[in-house]
């Protein structure tokens, strides 16, 4: 039995309740496995609990379930994949391409953010992060500029040396980070399609790269496709997050979310549409999704009320 032509992916981290911005997220990615009858798996980022709420994972399930985006398979918990993580810098480590780094955020600050490779030959101990190294040329096995197309976004290229810099995989207090956890997850399981905000578009140079160097592109892997959404932004221009203090989605609107983060889309469903039930709603919307109708801009304003 071959595998799915297409496999996509919602991935929440459980630091609060779905708001508008991230059901366009859940319900986009949704649609775009339904239109091409592939899978849609769900994947919860646990692994920064500083930052988790309590029972926010299940809030999220239940609105994912009450918005009728109903996932394949057994849900994936980061919190459960730390035996991964570790095989992965152990991978990295034996190759040299790590080293350990105890350089705080405000030096990093000061530098505007790029790390300029101080602990590169420097013997650091006591607590530290594990940096992944970034080449300094194209000489190497390795691409120094990632270049992709985004899929709504069009052509995006990074120089990783000048732009980003040498970067973290595992942080000083021991806790993976997100561009490590992210890239062994989806070489796990078999993600084909990634469609997600447009917060994480600079984010994907350094997962293409980390793919390379554990050995997850080749000839017989395809490249992954991505497609990087508009941000919702609220009335000050800012992203709707939680961090932001976006209003959770209400409960007994599932309905009229849907429609108007169709609208959002630019999906154009029909006014009638938004008086049908929810089932009704996702139908019309699987058959006649189209990504080609979002606008490649970096942030739309959400609808009022959100």
């Amino acid at each position: 039995m071959t595998a799915p032509a297409y496999i996509g992916r919602f991935a929440p981290s459980p630091t609060g309740p779905l708001h508008f911005g991230s059901l366009v997220c859940a319900l986009a990615s949704f649609l775009d496995a339904r239109h091409y009858h592939g899978q849609w798996l769900v994947r919860i980022e646990d692994i920064d609990p500083p930052r988790e709420i309590p029972g926010a994972t299940a809030t999220i399930l239940h609105q994912l379930e009450a918005h009728g985006l109903l996932w394949d398979g057994e849900l994936l918990y980061q919190s459960q994949r730390m035996d991964a993580y570790a095989a992965a810098l152990e991978q990295l480590q034996s190759t040299g391409l790590l080293f350990n780094c105890d350089c705080n955020r405000q030096r990093i600050a000061e530098l505007g953010g790029i790390y300029d490779g101080h602990c590169r030959q420097r013997v650091v101990s006591g607590e530290s992060a594990l940096r992944l190294r970034v080449p300094y040329s194209d000489d190497g096995d390795y691409p120094l500029s990632s270049r992709f197309n985004d899929l709504i976004m069009g052509c995006y290229q990074q120089n990783l040396r000048t732009d980003v810099g040498d970067f973290v995989v595992r942080r000083r207090d021991g806790l993976i980070s997100y561009q490590l956890a992210v890239t062994v997850d989806d070489q796990f399981q078999g993600i084909t399609h990634i469609v997600r905000g447009a917060d994480l578009l600079d984010s994907t140079p350094r997962q293409i790269y980390l793919q390379h160097c554990l050995g997850y592109r080749d000839n017989h892997r395809p490249a992954l496709h991505y497609a990087h959404l508009p941000l919702a932004t609220n009335d000050e221009g800012q992203k709707l997050s939680k961090q932001n203090h976006a209003a959770a989605l209400l409960q007994g609107n599932e309905a009229d979310n849907l429609w108007l983060a169709l609208d959002w889309l630019q999906q154009k469903p029909p006014a009638e549409l938004r008086r049908e039930s929810i089932t009704e709603i996702l139908h019309w919307a699987i058959d006649n999704w189209t990504l080609a109708a979002i606008p490649g801009r970096m942030e739309i304003p959400a609808p009022r009320g959100f």
